[in-house]
């Protein structure tokens, strides 16, 4: 039948019982197959990931600075990653970055939702917070 109509026989699912096959132009198939998965390509979306540093003796006008930095991030849609970076010996005070943190999560508590409470790793105390929908 396809080669009277001149166009080929192409296999569509050949784990199907019995295979799938259809009659059309290949080059087509293969240009529709691949704009199709093109457009599924542009409606994904990246996951952007945007990081706030602070060190445990961060002042408070610069603990606002970051805070708002961090509220334009959330609204834009971006995840915020907020941690605090012990350098030396300033590791002794792991109960101020936690609280520094604490602190953060609840100033941000009306634009985002916390999906990493504070954890360390290494020299750094990572907290993660997910942008709220609407």
């Amino acid at each position: 039948m396809a080669q009277e109509l001149g166009l080929d026989l192409v296999e569509i699912s050949p784990k199907a019982v019995p295979p799938v096959c259809k009659v059309v132009d290949y080059k087509k198939f293969l240009y529709d197959q691949k704009k199709r998965e093109k457009e599924l390509k542009q409606k994904q979306q990246k996951v952007v990931i945007k990081e706030i540093r602070f060190g445990p003796n961060t002042d408070d006008h610069d603990f606002e600075f970051k805070l708002k930095h961090a509220k334009k991030f959330l609204l834009e849609g971006a995840k915020v990653k907020a941690y605090v970076f012990f350098k030396g010996r300033t590791i002794v005070f792991k109960e101020r970055g936690e609280i520094l943190l604490l602190k953060f999560a609840q100033e941000l508590e009306e634009y985002a939702t916390v999906e990493q409470l504070p954890k360390l790793e290494g020299k750094r105390m990572i907290m993660l917070f997910n942008p709220k929908k609407g």
